[in-house]
């Protein structure tokens, strides 16, 4: 069951599994799949935690003795996920030992309340760092505008980044220059620059729902032609400016410092179409320093009848740029889709973070009653 995620895994993919939870991590779950499904990370996100916390048992102690404290809905949801983060690091120490830093990492999310707040979110991230006190903690901010000076400065301090809800070319750019940044003032606080790891979320099949929704209004048989194909090729172009950038002088500088290249990392691999393969943007998003970061669903459909050709990425550059040629000619406007894509990402999220604080606090007062 295991051999084709062994074989991606063997092109370079690092599998890690885009869900967390206290029933996962307390029953073994994920400990089984570290062992047996090739995973080597994991991501976390507040639509995860909040699903989370909505089944079964596992957080009730937790929550109890934190209504017994009288703590605040606030720090009760910081002290929930960390815990669980805390432990997801500790069970991919080891991964994280084997592979010298690389993989092995834990992702959690910044309160993306703060997501147009630089400050606020450096500040969370520097508190999350210290809560979870782990080496292998990722940092998850999204790449807002305001986001991109919070991430240099949160790699400053010498923390790991997974930079997040990047859709758009021009922004994946200006994520990487941040990272440079980041790297270059963490030397110059006299940082390890080896220590520091950083990926570059770059969401998928959210571009294709978006995209795919618009060629169906322009509803031409061309139009239609062109449906379920953008995502991947937006992701591969992602690929082609990650190779263009960290063949600069200015990354050689760093990496002769000891930085570590800023992994592309293809997140929302689960298809939202169910006329689609299922194994999409796994198949087709295969090149060596990535990683995709799946639903357990997509990974056990990987497993079992994925569809590996080797590099699926690095020769496909012009037919990549023709299809998105091909979208503006049809009347799609990239511009205003990723605009569209990073706003609702946003709004997404902040919604399920007040869901995830509405069932905290509705624990709480149970817990207290």
């Amino acid at each position: 069951m295991s051999d084709i995620l062994k074989a991606l895994s063997d092109e370079g993919v690092s599998i890690w599994l885009d869900d967390i939870s206290r029933e996962r991590l307390r029953s073994g779950n994920l400990e089984g799949l570290v062992k047996d499904r090739h995973v080597v990370g994991v991501t976390s996100n507040p639509t995860i935690f909040a699903k989370a916390l909505s089944k079964g048992d596992a957080y009730d102690d937790q929550v109890r003795d934190l209504a017994v404290r009288g703590v605040d809905v606030e720090e009760a949801s910081r002290a929930i996920t960390t815990y669980d983060i805390r432990w997801g690091c500790d069970v991919l120490r080891p991964v994280y030992d084997r592979t010298d830093g690389l993989d092995g990492r834990v992702s959690i999310e910044v309160d993306p309340r703060l997501a147009k707040d630089t400050e606020k979110t450096v500040a969370e991230a520097k508190a999350l760092w210290w809560m979870v006190d782990r080496p292998n903690l990722f940092i998850k901010i999204p790449a807002t505008e305001e986001g991109l000076p919070a991430i240099a400065a949160t790699l400053a301090e010498g923390i790991s980044v997974n930079v997040t809800l990047i859709f758009s070319l021009e922004r994946y750019g200006k994520v990487i220059d941040a990272f440079f940044e980041g790297l270059e003032r963490a030397r110059a606080n006299g940082h390890d620059l080896s220590k520091i790891a950083s990926v570059a979320s770059f969401f998928v099949s959210r571009v294709d729902t978006e995209i795919d929704k618009r060629l169906d209004k322009i509803g031409s048989e061309d139009a239609k032609k062109l449906r379920s194909k953008a995502g991947v090729a937006n992701a591969r172009l992602a690929y082609a400016l990650y190779e263009e950038k960290f063949g600069t002088d200015r990354w050689k500088a760093l990496k002769d410092a000891g930085g570590r290249p800023q992994r592309p990392l293809w997140a929302s691999t689960g298809v939202k179409d169910p006329n689609l393969v299922d194994t999409l943007y796994v198949d087709e998003l295969v090149a060596p320093g990535t990683v995709n970061t799946m639903p357990e669903a997509t990974l056990d459909a990987v497993a079992d009848h994925g569809k590996l050709r080797g590099d699926t990425v690095r020769g496909a550059y012009d037919d990549a740029r023709a299809h998105m040629a091909a979208l503006r000619d049809a009347g799609v406007d990239y511009d205003d889709v990723v605009r569209v894509l990073e706003e609702e990402g946003v709004e997404k999220f902040e919604a399920s973070w007040k869901e995830l604080l509405g069932s905290i606090d509705g624990e709480l007062k149970d817990k207290s009653a």
